[in-house]
């Protein structure tokens, strides 16, 4: 399965075909912020300016790699305030009952409906972890896969701002291989 978007181009600068210098500044950005969320609170290692830069360099041959299963953006005007990132997992019985067995502060979610169908919007302004950064997250249960856009941003102040262009970018995802029939009516086709 793939994912295409039509994310707004005068907020969102796509991370996802960066390559080489085009993008640069962004990717890197993108990958400062995940590995910050991804070790909050601990302290700096040695040699981990030299892994974000590994990282940064590898990280479009991976998305290339991940054929549209991947897509990533940072926020256009300030690069280091937001990063987006779509994914498109096959739903298996282990990720079914990883979600289900997640903690109960993430049971607070919302009804969200785009053209992928009836969605669950969670948003967290103030972190369980108290040194997490505030995010969002979309999720999307096809049947077959999970589809799901997680959004974090670093400034807890600024992040209720960003609410109605982050319903924006995930009301633009869709299935690469869904035909469109007017904006409510989506035909999914079964592989052939």
């Amino acid at each position: 399965m793939r994912l295409t978007s039509a994310a707004d181009p005068a907020l969102w600068i796509p991370v996802t075909e960066s390559f080489g210098w085009k993008g640069r500044r962004h990717r890197k950005a993108a990958i400062r912020m995940l590995l910050t969320q991804g070790g909050a609170g601990a302290p700096a290692r040695p040699g981990s300016r030299f892994a974000a830069w590994a990282a940064s360099q590898a990280a479009p041959l991976a998305m290339r790699k991940a054929d549209g299963r991947v897509l990533a953006w940072t926020w256009k005007a300030e690069p280091e305030l937001v990063v987006a990132m779509a994914t498109a997992q096959e739903l298996t019985p282990q990720l079914r009952t990883a979600r289900a067995m997640m903690p109960i502060e993430y049971d607070d979610t919302e009804t969200f409906t785009t053209a992928l169908g009836v969605g669950e919007k969670l948003s967290m302004p103030i972190p369980p972890d108290p040194k997490g950064l505030p995010f969002a997250t979309y999720t999307w249960d096809t049947g077959t896969h999970l589809i799901t856009l997680n959004a974090v941003c670093s400034d807890r102040e600024r992040f209720g701002t960003l609410d109605g262009a982050l319903d924006d970018l995930a009301r633009s995802i869709r299935i690469a291989d869904d035909l469109t029939s007017g904006e409510s009516t989506v035909l999914r086709l079964p592989p052939a």
